[in-house]
């Protein structure tokens, strides 16, 4: 009797057991960890001391009494510096950390019940710290010969004519605006191919230009922009990455980013040559943009805003380095900044462009060309307005990248800091810069006033 009732009983017990565990992994994509520090604005000096909150919930929000979780903390997510692991009790759990050095300090929080499977399905929590950000500098000093280069650039682009093929569509049932699909001449026949909107009946010399760029991806321009761009009165052409056709179907764009198309891996194509890589022409085609706005009869002679997020935000920090009629840029969450971040023992922007070698280091041939196209060495070079937007946990274009690039601008500025965001375009942010730009308008009208 007494082998029976222990049967039983370990019956029972594993029946109960497989349960619980079954309900643990069913529900596991329910449970949430939030990782806050202490200060809403998240901002500390050098040396201070980061207090992080860390809350384990399921779905209800009942906080979770069972588990572990396991902290680690590094300096914006390019190498750990300490982990902790700690008991998850019900109770609000605390980690510090801190920097000595300026940077971002980043806790990333990973949950464990025991169980391997259900480790994997919960997504790590993460919070980060900026540590005096405002004193993170370059990584490389620019190349000498830096403007040289750029000026032979725009030299060969002066001597392509300016032409353009525009075909008027009808994006609404308004007759305040009109809309054409664009394609203008540029160099090594890659057009610049977007959709330029303008108020009907503007006056000459009357009309600001803001010209939308696109983050990373192959996609054709966007209608919308352009026509809100209009809307508010303005000059407003959104142009895509590629010079690519406008319009097309899905299947289009996903064969010229698929395995045997023309653009895949594009962000690294030519990267061990200066003269042959692949955001060369991009870079160009802002330029070439902007030739074609300033050529319009509207254009009121004073105000050009270049706007856009990751891809975009690093398009438009280059176009006002480029371009010295560029007054006001919106870069947000920028991309390519500080490609040799590794040299400094710190992270890198996307595209992640300077490899790393069998011995560690970075491949040098790379790494100097790389310098050539770094938004730090034209942000450096741009004096006019500038809006920038950074996420803290951001790992596409990490934060440190981000201020390696903002800390360069000559001109008035701000940056949005969004302590919780990752890699976004928010609308709060896209109408900030809108805002922004108005306000930009404005000063530039009164700056005028004064003069006369």
């Amino acid at each position: 009797m007494k082998n029976v009732s222990y049967s039983i009983c370990s019956t029972v017990f594993l029946l109960v057991f497989i349960s619980l565990t079954s309900w643990a992994i069913a529900d596991t994509d329910k449970i949430l960890i939030t990782v806050r520090p202490d200060r809403d604005e998240a901002v500390y000096k050098k040396g201070e001391t980061v207090t992080f909150q860390i809350e384990v919930k399921d779905g209800s929000g009942k906080a979770l009494d069972w588990g572990s979780v396991h902290c680690y903390f590094s300096d914006d997510h390019y190498k750990t510096t300490e982990d902790y692991t700690l008991a998850v009790t019900g109770q609000p759990l605390k980690v510090t950390g801190k920097l000595v050095r300026p940077g971002f300090l980043q806790c990333e929080v990973q949950f464990d019940s025991g169980s391997r499977e259900l480790k994997s399905k919960v997504k790590p929590g993460l919070g980060a710290a900026a540590i005096s950000p405002e004193e993170i500098s370059p990584s490389r000093e620019v190349p000498i010969d830096f403007e040289a280069f750029w000026s032979s650039q725009k030299e060969r682009l002066a001597e392509v004519p300016l032409n353009a093929e525009m075909e008027k569509i009808l994006p609404s049932s308004t007759d305040k605006i009109e809309v054409f699909d664009t394609q203008i001449t540029c160099l090594d026949d890659v057009p610049v191919s977007g959709y330029f909107g303008r108020p009907v009946g503007a006056k000459a010399k009357s009309l600001p230009i803001i010209l939308w760029v696109h983050g990373a991806g192959v996609r054709s321009s966007s209608l919308g922009k352009a026509v809100t761009g209009a809307t508010e009165g303005y000059l407003s052409m959104d142009i895509n990455a590629h010079g690519i056709p406008n319009g097309r179907p899905k299947t289009y764009y996903d064969q010229l980013k698929g395995k045997d198309g023309r653009l895949k891996n594009y962000s690294h194509q030519g990267r061990e040559n200066r003269d042959a890589f692949y955001f060369k022409g991009m870079f160009m085609r802002l330029v070439r943009a902007i030739d074609f706005l300033t050529a319009q009869p509207e254009w009121d002679g004073k105000t050009v805003a270049v706007i856009g997020h990751s891809q975009g935000g690093l398009q438009a920090l280059v176009a006002g380095g480029l371009d010295e009629r560029v007054t006001f840029i919106g870069a947000g969450v920028p991309a390519g900044c500080d490609h040799t971040g590794m040299l400094r023992r710190r992270i890198s922007g996307w595209p992640k462009l300077v490899p790393l070698l069998e011995d560690g280091k970075a491949d040098p041939v790379i790494a100097e060309l790389s310098r050539y196209y770094d938004a730090v060495n034209f942000s450096a070079r741009y004096h006019g307005d500038a809006m920038v937007s950074v996420g803290f946990i951001d790992r596409t274009c990490p934060p440190t990248s981000v201020y390696a690039a903002y800390n360069q601008l000559r001109g008035h500025k701000k940056i949005i800091h969004k302590p919780a965001m990752g890699h976004a375009a928010p609308k709060d942010v896209q109408d900030a810069f809108l805002e922004g730009f108005k306000s930009h308008i404005t000063k530039k009208q009164g700056s005028l006033q004064e003069v006369k």
